[in-house]
């Protein structure tokens, strides 16, 4: 079993940037292909990034292609989302999930089994 707990999130300005981490404890983090998603009010949570095992190998979705990056250090049980360039429509809570079945991006990357608190990200226009 792993935990997760999410931090870094906040208030920003359109533009700006923010990184979230994520710590997870247990000695098996590097086991764990790990995720992103957001759920905006009202809204049913949606897929941000994917980040594989060894780090070698990440896949995002549309909407913050190019303006967000997933990374991990193993090391550290840490992974982190660096978000560029924000915008008002990526307000939402931010939560990070840990997935033991599939090592890489797999055939369902937003599926886990491991969920944190989640964190909370506003975008201000």
């Amino acid at each position: 079993q792993v935990q997760l707990v999410e931090s870094g999130g906040g208030l920003v300005q359109a533009g700006g940037s923010l990184r979230l981490s994520c710590a997870a404890s247990g000695r098996t983090f590097s086991s764990y292909a790990m995720g992103w998603l957001r759920q905006a009010p009202g809204k049913e949570r949606e897929f941000v990034a994917r980040i594989s095992t060894s780090g070698g190998s990440t896949y995002y979705a549309d909407s913050v292609k190019g303006r967000f990056t997933i990374s991990r250090v193993n090391a550290k049980n840490t992974v982190y989302l660096q978000m560029n360039s924000l915008k008002p429509e990526d307000t939402a809570v931010y939560f990070c999930a840990a997935d033991s079945r599939y090592s890489g991006i797999g055939p369902r990357p937003y599926e886990y089994q491991h969920w944190g608190q989640g964190t909370q990200v506003t975008v201000s226009s």
